[in-house]
């Protein structure tokens, strides 16, 4: 079925993705992956190609749209090539909202401008060892010490560790935290006390650097507060929707990638005599898989327009989080099946898949999260909303 989401405009710049890819991702990623972490100067060549900032104003430097579907784009081609290294997602589609809806014109101009060139890698600290989806469970503090925060704790999983320039960090400023009592504080590289763990050492994603943070008396200026003191619980709320729908998009297409794969080996390869794609159950496989990700396609594509036009809730995207992850998961692993032996490889890329698409029902809220969302907005009150 063809698509009718995107305009020519769309395609244009896929067509830029395309090319930025194959030049500045591709032919370094398998060293990316020895080493753990991405070079600092593909961030910078992200910048100069007009990959970062998509939605920031173009008076700081960005792409000044609004339209997530270029953001979009840029997750499936990242996807389909099986580059996980380059988290221009997480810098554009997660942290990204926080800087240009929360932040002061002082700040926005402060770090906006080095958030599109690619001079400022950022992240965000929500994770901690003892609090994942539970984000009221957070136990980061942020003491109020007059004209700075005294900020202490640890976070962990934190994606963009080791090379952020910027990280936005979730703390108490309240003795009782949650959903009340915590604000978003803006620590940057070199400040005292400020130091990072070692780069975490994953089954998948190896390319991406994720890095333990830990904060021990570090002053972090009161012109460093993001947003609203104590109001952070629902900024993370607001902001979770489009994280979870850039999964779920880069999940679709993922799925839908290894299944060409697939589907070209299994023609190729043969067994007793003939090729894989002759025996029945392969048949089978492929046209259970095509239907799947043909369905879900159509709901993503439905989600990215509805948040495009600033219609996408909480429980929509909840829906195409779970689903899209769980499907790119079972894909993945009946692709590796049809491979065989050569499934287990690492060198093909059905096998680099396997070990990526792992975390994807984990980070931005575990599939088990996702589902009890859903399900109280249908059980909890006679008087909540249905998702349509």
């Amino acid at each position: 079925m063809q698509r009718d989401i995107y305009t020519a405009e769309h395609e244009a710049f896929r067509d830029t993705v395309r090319t930025f890819l194959a030049k500045e991702v591709l032919p370094h990623h398998a060293r990316w992956e020895r080493e753990g972490v991405v070079d600092r100067d593909v961030w910078r060549a992200a910048g100069r190609q007009g990959l970062l900032g998509l939605a920031v104003p173009e008076e700081y430097g960005g792409g000044g749209t609004d339209d997530f579907r270029y953001s979009a784009v840029l997750i499936e081609e990242f996807a389909r090539a099986g580059a996980s290294g380059l988290a221009l997602s997480l810098h554009n589609d997660i942290v990204g909202p926080y800087l240009t809806r929360l932040a002061t014109e002082e700040q926005k101009r402060r770090w906006l401008p080095g958030h599109t060139s690619g001079e400022l890698v950022t992240a965000i600290a929500m994770t901690e060892p003892g609090a994942g989806s539970d984000l009221q469970g957070i136990r980061a503090t942020a003491t109020d010490e007059g004209d700075h925060y005294r900020l202490d704790g640890t976070k962990t999983f934190i994606s963009n560790g080791i090379l952020a320039d910027l990280v936005i960090v979730v703390a108490r400023t309240t003795p009782e935290g949650g959903s009340g009592g915590q604000s978003l504080l803006v620590v940057e590289r070199g400040m005292p006390g400020f130091e990072r763990g070692r780069n975490l050492d994953k089954i998948g994603q190896k390319a991406q650097d994720t890095a333990e943070l830990f904060f021990d008396g570090v002053r972090v200026p009161k012109a460093n507060l993001l947003g609203e003191e104590n109001k952070a619980f629902s900024y993370l709320m607001a902001n979770l929707a489009q994280e979870r729908l850039a999964i779920a998009v880069g999940a679709a297409a993922a799925a839908e990638h290894v299944l060409e794969l697939t589907v070209e080996y299994v023609q190729e390869r043969e067994a007793f005599g003939r090729p894989l794609a002759r025996l029945q159950h392969v048949r089978f496989e492929a046209a259970e898989m095509a239907t799947e990700t043909a369905v879900t396609r159509s709901f993503v594509d439905r989600c990215v327009t509805e948040h495009s036009a600033g219609r996408l809730d909480a429980v929509h995207a909840s829906m195409a989080k779970w689903w899209a992850t769980e499907l790119q998961k079972r894909v993945v692993d009946r692709c590796l099946q049809l491979h065989g032996g050569y499934g287990y490889m690492t060198e093909y890329a059905v096998a680099r898949a396997f070990l990526d698409s792992r975390i994807q029902t984990i980070y931005g809220g575990t599939t088990e999260i996702m589902k009890e969302i859903i399900g109280r907005s249908l059980l909890d009150s006679p008087s909540a909303r249905r998702p349509s």
